[in-house]
């Protein structure tokens, strides 16, 4: 049930991303404020994702889920009916808020469900919905937007809340509330502050380099402060596992993989072979649809080998399958092109489950809130680099043409992927360790 909240989270990015030109458009607001449409509810993600351990232990992370699934539901449905793009972009914020919080509470009630000996396999069969979500949201919000209001990109999500909350009040255990903890006020608002910095800083092209820079300072501040406190906001004392050490960078280093193939492959489709949207969103399919295809295996390979090994293999293949397309830029055959991105599919569900299923294995169950909550934050802060080296890449070279622009976005994928495959190699050495061994 769990697998609602996290579907509808991510169906809604890549829903309403396809959809910023109509939405500005129609509210007669221009490209500079209508992105903040997305951009509110990326940063809302990255606020939130830090109060997930302080709630969940405060109320249950499964009346956690629920509240903030319904908060969620209303929240779209308010979007749906936004006069004004200054309203629409006010509650994708408080949408991105609920959203945040979805994802990491609804692993903490898997993994203490089942516990750590099915964790792989329970977590790779939610990855089936979670990754199909942007492989369908591009199709979905073609469709819509040809013979629809661009309101009911919204809207969609009314119907999968209702479902998710039924379903969830019958069958989510709520989780029991432990001793309330002072909530850590300075480290909420040092993070809460610097991690926004750092995600705009990272996606803005030009001019984001004094927010990166503040936000890293806010975020060291932020370290140095939880490591003197008795009961943190995030307990960064886990790092000193080192297994949860490695799968954290690993996670990092995929997430990064993960969301810049995803902001890389519509331009390429868009621009090299001139594509409309809902054709971008039916090729793109194919990604998520390889992905979706391989995570039931990668389940069952993760509980008998470990998530080293299968993460390694996962990483050297989405390194392989990025050459071709470093070296052959928009020369490659469309077809061929299709099959590429069915490995590459299958390549990522290898690549990025095992490592943060290797984190979440590695830590008591007590430690869970704390354990799911900082692997979603490092795997966001991946992603949005992720994102902003291939934009940028992109933007430079475009002058040169659109063959050299790509080629050298794609070769960033390969140094990425390689930088993958090290870390990788680190979780699967750390597992080898017989003080490490996953149980």
């Amino acid at each position: 049930m769990v697998v609602f909240g996290a579907f509808a989270a991510h169906l809604d990015g890549s829903l309403v991303n396809i959809g910023l030109d109509v939405i500005g458009r129609d509210l007669r607001a221009g490209l500079g404020a209508v992105q903040w449409v997305a951009s509110g509810y990326l940063l809302a993600l990255a606020v939130s994702l830090p109060l997930t351990n302080w709630l969940s232990r405060r109320v249950g992370a499964g009346r956690l889920w629920l509240v903030a699934l319904a908060a969620f539901t209303v929240a779209s449905v308010l979007c749906a009916a936004a006069p004004t793009v200054e309203l629409l972009i006010g509650l994708r914020v408080v949408q991105g808020l609920a959203g945040g919080l979805l994802l990491p509470a609804g692993q903490t009630i898997l993994g203490r469900a089942v516990g750590p000996a099915r964790l792989g396999r329970v977590m790779a069969t939610t990855g089936i919905v979670v990754s199909l979500a942007p492989a369908l949201g591009p199709v979905i919000g073609g469709l819509m937007l040809h013979s629809l209001s661009w309101r009911w990109l919204f809207a969609i999500n009314l119907p999968i809340g209702l479902i998710g909350l039924v379903l969830g009040l019958r069958y989510v255990p709520r989780g029991e509330p432990e001793p309330p903890r002072r909530l850590d006020w300075p480290g909420l608002l040092l993070i809460s502050a610097g991690l926004p910095l750092i995600v705009y800083g990272l996606t803005e092209v030009d001019g984001g380099w004094p927010l990166l820079l503040a936000g890293a300072v806010l975020l060291v501040s932020f370290v140095i402060l939880a490591l003197r406190r008795k009961h943190p906001l995030l307990d960064l004392r886990l790092y000193r596992n080192r297994v949860y050490a490695a799968a954290s960078l690993a996670s990092a280093a995929t997430g990064l993989l993960m969301f810049g193939t995803a902001l890389l492959f519509p331009l390429y489709f868009q621009i090299a072979y001139h594509d409309g949207v809902l054709e971008t969103g039916l090729r793109l399919f194919t990604l998520g649809g390889g992905t979706a295809a391989c995570l039931p295996l990668v389940g069952r390979l993760i509980d008998r080998y470990g998530g080293g090994a299968v993460s390694l293999f996962g990483c050297g293949c989405v390194l392989v399958v990025s050459l071709p397309f470093a070296f052959l830029g928009t020369a490659l055959n469309p077809l061929a092109v299709l099959v590429l991105l069915v490995l590459l599919g299958g390549s990522l569900a290898f690549a990025a489950v095992p490592t943060s299923t290797a984190a979440y294995k590695t830590v008591r169950s007590d430690q869970l809130p704390d354990a799911t909550t900082q692997v979603n934050i490092v795997m966001r802060i991946g992603g949005a680099l992720g994102a902003a080296l291939f934009a940028v890449t992109l933007a430079r070279g475009l002058a040169g043409g659109a063959d050299a622009a790509f080629r050298g976005a794609f070769t960033v994928m390969a140094v990425a992927a390689a930088v993958a495959v090290a870390s990788a190699f680190w979780v699967w050495s750390e597992l080898r360790r017989p003080q490490q061994v996953e149980v």
